[in-house]
């Protein structure tokens, strides 16, 4: 018999092959090389860096390839034609809780470009992060969302609003339920020592619950006992906390809220920086206006909030003046001639009265206009249920300069809105939009480069996000395409419902939840837990 050749054998398993293919089924498309195939951008890589031109490629939720890519197939391919390609940004401060349960998605903050959100600031989180993190992952997010433990929520819980000092045996049930949330996947620590009950704590108190989450890795961020007059002595206290704890320290949203000492923010910003050389990782965030935003209740001395008695307390007439009086020193103390720096952003009992300042609101009850009538006034809000506000309490030169300040993350401290409901503060819309259009395009405080640092690798290195924050390969692919000469942030004071514009393409977790300016249906976002 002769020997086969090489060719005979090849020619018998070609003659076999298709039989072969019937008796297995058709032959099954080559997988593409990319599930997203981005070219033609400046890629604004996160670092600080200056852009460069390149594609980027995704592949199974994480960026395969950086640079220039020859020839590749791609499931979807983007032309960028010279947009920006940057990562997703991390907003690191927001109040997202109630908020994301209505709308998943969180569609203000993916047109403003965000892709990751850390909640549970100012001393306010859910208290059962692992039951609230399977909730959310449930509903199917749109935004990756970590979260904090809050002091006030655990103090609440342990304490309810007393006005006094935690006893050792109360401390300890706070440790262990800062513990549990540790391990139920919180980043850190946050404190909100201008509201109660947090404010009735001592800084030794602060310290033993921040050991807590310093045990598991965890951040200390802090909305400060003082932002105006007395903010040295706070942001110290801060920063003892963080370093008595041994851990990182955020201060959130830092600013100064007092007319009578506005530009003193060099010496915070001095003060900060002699606490960095001498060893301290501590940080900053801010927003970019120059309004704020919280309930109406602050304005009230603190003692007179405490096991949640106003109403009893402003029912009874001399205390009712005490407190009037303390107000009157306080608004001083401010350097304001009365309440028309308030704005009512959510009242429910009457909406008739949301975008109206306080003193309109005085007027529109029938009476004199004045600070005693004002504080009138107040106190039937007070009554009623309390009120969501809007302050304008800022100036340029403050913002500014905190702004320039190389250690500074942008942040909204905004929530989830629902569109045309209530009159929220317009940052929950356009915080970074604005950063880009009004302090990068239009200011020239920032370059492009370091805005979009701000907004990306130094939120993701303060939080420990280490796989997020940078276009580089191997990261999760939260990405985000515009064009720096049109994003422009929408919403205003007077207008506060509209989304930004010029984000038109944002992927999270290699995913399209933004295409063409438009919202998609995608759920990719985590809960990103510790």
């Amino acid at each position: 018999m002769p020997k086969p050749t090489l060719w005979s054998v090849n020619w018998r398993l070609g003659a076999l092959l298709p039989v072969a293919l019937l008796a297995t089924g058709p032959v099954p498309a080559m997988a593409a090389d990319y599930d997203v195939l981005i070219r033609n951008a400046r890629i604004v890589d996160g670092s600080g860096n200056p852009w460069f031109r390149g594609d980027v490629g995704v592949k199974d939720g994480r960026i395969r390839t950086v640079g220039r890519i020859g020839n590749a197939s791609a499931t979807r391919t983007i032309d960028a034609r010279e947009r920006t390609v940057a990562p997703g940004f991390i907003d690191v401060h927001t109040h997202i809780e109630g908020g994301i349960e209505r709308n998943p998605r969180g569609d203000n903050f993916l047109l403003d470009g965000v892709t990751t959100v850390i909640t549970g600031n100012c001393g306010s989180s859910e208290i059962n992060l692992a039951a609230w993190f399977d909730k959310l992952d449930k509903l199917g997010l749109g935004l990756n969302v970590a979260s904090l433990v809050g002091h006030n929520t655990i103090r609440a819980e342990v304490m309810g609003a007393a006005n006094r000092l935690a006893t050792p045996e109360e401390i300890k049930r706070m440790q262990s339920l800062v513990d549990r949330a540790m391990r139920d996947g919180a980043v850190g620590f946050s404190t909100g020592l201008e509201y109660i009950p947090g404010t009735y704590s001592n800084t030794a108190e602060v310290v033993a619950l921040a050991k807590a989450a310093a045990a598991h890795g965890g951040v200390y961020t802090s909305h400060m006992r003082d932002e105006g007059l007395h903010e040295l002595e706070a942001i110290t206290e801060a920063v003892n906390v963080g370093k008595e704890a041994g851990m990182t320290v955020e201060i959130s949203h830092l600013k100064i809220d007092r007319r009578r000492v506005w530009g003193a923010s060099d010496q915070s910003l001095a003060l900060i920086e002699k606490f960095r050389r001498e060893g301290v990782d501590v940080v900053a965030d801010q927003y970019p206006y120059d309004r704020a935003s919280t309930n109406l209740g602050i304005r009230l001395p603190t003692w007179a909030l405490a096991e949640g008695k106003i109403k009893e307390r402003l029912a009874d007439p001399a205390t009712r003046r005490k407190i009037a009086d303390e107000m009157k020193h306080n608004l001083g103390q401010m350097g304001e001639p009365d309440y028309s720096f308030a704005t009512v952003a959510r009242f429910t009992p009457n909406v008739a009265y949301e975008g109206q300042t306080i003193s309109e609101i005085n007027v529109l009850k029938g009476r004199a206009p004045g600070v005693d009538n004002e504080i009138e006034t107040i106190f039937d809000l007070m009554n009623a249920g309390g009120a969501g506000m809007i302050y304008r309490l800022m100036g340029d030169v403050d913002i500014e300069r905190i702004m320039r300040y190389p250690f500074t993350a942008i942040a909204s401290d905004g929530g989830v809105t629902q569109l045309g409901v209530g009159n929220p503060h317009p940052r929950s819309y356009g915080t970074n939009a604005r950063v880009l259009a009004e302090y990068v395009r239009s200011r020239g405080v920032l370059t492009l480069e370091d805005a979009i640092r701000r907004m990306t690798s130094l939120p993701a290195r303060t939080f420990r996000l280490h796989d997020r924050g940078l276009v580089r390969e191997g990261m999760a692919a939260d990405l985000v395409v515009f064009d720096p000469a049109r994003v422009e942030d929408k919403a205003t004071y007077a207008k506060p419902h509209h989304y930004s514009q010029g984000f038109d393409f944002v992927l999270v977790n290699g995913k399209m939840i933004v295409d063409g300016g438009k919202l998609t249906e995608a759920r990719s976002g985590q809960t990103l837990r510790r």
